[in-house]
């Protein structure tokens, strides 16, 4: 079942709806075609006890002046390119430099802020390739012209969310562009599986399926460094509490306030495997991140400071939510041996990350 709310509208009066989409179980996810965002999931712990997970703004006005991305899907390109520059077929690509001298989530011209046609497709039946199966699903497009945000190509981008009756949550990017482009896009979710109201996350406990990472410098840009995580505190191969490490005295840590990485994931390329585990002790919530991307960003919300009300007036601080940005690795354009980001003329971008769901 898949409900249409209002819920706001923007400066120039232009409505904003929300999607909702609840399971036979009665999982509930919702849905914002302002920025094509995740504005909710509700999921039951241990007893059976819903409560929303993810982080949110109150309203329009929040979305738009808030920071942290809380479930907007990124693009053009997440994260962060160096230089807010680099070489495309021997030409030059101007960004926003937003984040200092370099260009983060694709300048301040942000997909999050923009709204997006939304189409409903209740429970469509399985599909060749499709491992939704019958599920509700809510799509999100998006046109974006030659020069937006700096990059070449008009590109049409399209991104669906599945409700499961296995409680996992899927995302579907596709995307295609008549020249050759960068195309990286994630969803900017942030999780407490406590409840997003219950204040910080430190003791919930995640895993990541990753070795390695992409070491970085003072502004989180990539040295070209995959840096082995073994006996550092950047090593989650066995799940621990966010907490036990995070203020150590290590230098990736001390650079971005706490979590805000890359880690390389050590599946196959273009496999779609586990990439990360939390869990919440407390609650029994659990969650696993699923992808056939190559890299996830794991950040702790550092910088979270909320000025306008979130979801039932909570204002966010540091640390109370963590995201799975599934992902190319960060700068990959300045990096030839990172996994490449280039969208080619013609070709489709088609990737898939999915949310489990589940209590113990």
């Amino acid at each position: 079942m898949i409900e249409k709310v209002y819920f706001g509208k923007m400066e120039n009066g232009q409505p904003v709806y929300r999607y909702v989409l609840t399971n036979g179980n009665g999982l509930a996810a919702s849905f914002l075609d302002l920025g094509a965002t995740w504005y909710s999931m509700t999921a039951p712990d241990r007893e059976g006890r819903m409560a929303d997970v993810l982080l949110g703004s109150a309203s329009v006005d929040g979305c738009l002046r808030n920071g942290g991305h809380l479930g907007e899907t990124v693009g053009r390109n997440a994260n962060r390119i160096g230089g807010a520059s680099f070489e495309l077929n021997g030409k030059t690509v101007s960004l926003e430099a937003n984040d200092g001298a370099n260009n983060l989530h694709s300048g301040t011209s942000y997909y999050g802020k923009r709204i997006w046609k939304a189409e409903i497709l209740e429970e469509t039946g399985k599909q060749d390739g499709d491992p939704a199966g019958k599920a509700d699903r809510i799509a999100f497009l998006l046109e974006s012209p030659d020069g937006d945000q700096g990059f070449s190509g008009n590109a049409s981008i399209r991104v669906t969310f599945a409700l499961t009756g296995d409680n996992e949550l899927q995302i579907h990017y596709e995307a295609v562009c008549d020249q050759d482009t960068v195309m990286n896009l994630t969803n900017h979710a942030y999780f407490n599986l406590a409840g997003h109201q219950s204040g910080p996350v430190l003791g919930q406990q995640v895993f990541i399926d990753a070795d390695r990472i992409t070491a970085a410098d003072a502004a989180s840009i990539p040295t070209g460094e995959l840096r082995p995580v073994q006996g550092t505190p950047m090593d989650f191969t066995v799940m621990k509490p966010i907490g036990r490490d995070i203020d150590a005295a290590y230098d990736q840590l001390q650079f971005a306030g706490g979590y805000d990485h890359n880690w390389v994931l050590n599946h196959a390329p273009g496999q779609y495997a586990l990439a990360a585990k939390a869990w919440d002790e407390e609650s029994g919530r659990e969650m696993e991140v699923w992808t056939d991307l190559p890299g996830i960003q794991f950040y702790t919300g550092n910088y979270l400071d909320f000025k306008l009300p979130g979801k039932e007036g909570k204002l966010y601080t540091a640390r109370e939510g963590y995201c799975f940005e599934t992902q190319y690795f960060p700068d990959a354009v300045h990096h030839p041996q990172f996994p490449s980001p280039i969208l080619k003329k013609g070709e489709k971008y088609d990737s898939r990350t999915s949310y489990r769901f589940a209590a113990r």
